[in-house]
């Protein structure tokens, strides 16, 4: 990395911290934490990768880049309108009065964490490298512990209902897993 990679990293890096602290610690919601990890993985593929972004066009990676982040952002619109249109949100859009059982919602139980993991395999396949695997892997690993942290908040926020959503839902990928 060069000095301004490094600078956009440090910056990047700070208010990824506080951004976590004002949402997410600093309400109760201990989920954020975890979700920081996958954030800071993917700025760290980002800056790694941007110089391949559109390096040979049509070759088999990048064709697999644009089709997986073209999925991660259709998953994170979706997600984001559900949560806003359904769950009637107080302030935060993390903040829903009504669980969210329809459109994505209705296959797996978290469409915006499924769209950054597809976020952050796109970035990956700009450029394969090990080291980039490595903070792909890293972010699906907080992914899954952000998501594990915050079914155990929606069980408490929503109770039974929640519980029976996990049942008839899975996490990211639906039918599977």
């Amino acid at each position: 990395m060069n000095a301004i990679e490094i600078a956009l990293l440090s910056v990047g890096t700070v208010s990824l911290l506080v951004i976590t602290w004002r949402v997410s610690l600093k309400a109760g919601r201990y989920h954020g934490a975890y979700r920081f990890f996958s954030f800071e993985s993917i700025l760290i593929l980002v800056l790694l990768n941007w110089r391949y972004w559109f390096d040979e066009p049509f070759s088999w990676h990048q064709l697999v880049s644009w089709v997986l982040l073209i999925g991660s952002i259709v998953q994170a619109v979706e997600g984001f309108r559900l949560l806003r249109v359904v769950g009637k949100p107080e302030g935060q859009f993390e903040n829903t009065t009504l669980l969210v059982k329809v459109g994505a919602y209705r296959y797996i139980r978290h469409p915006l964490y499924a769209s950054l993991i597809l976020l952050g395999f796109g970035v990956l396949f700009k450029q394969l490298s090990g080291i980039g695997a490595l903070l792909a892997l890293v972010n699906v690993g907080a992914i899954l512990a952000t998501a594990r942290r915050e079914e155990k908040e929606m069980v408490d926020r929503f109770g039974s209902e929640y519980t029976t959503y996990m049942q008839e839902t899975k996490m990211f990928i639906p039918h599977i897993y």
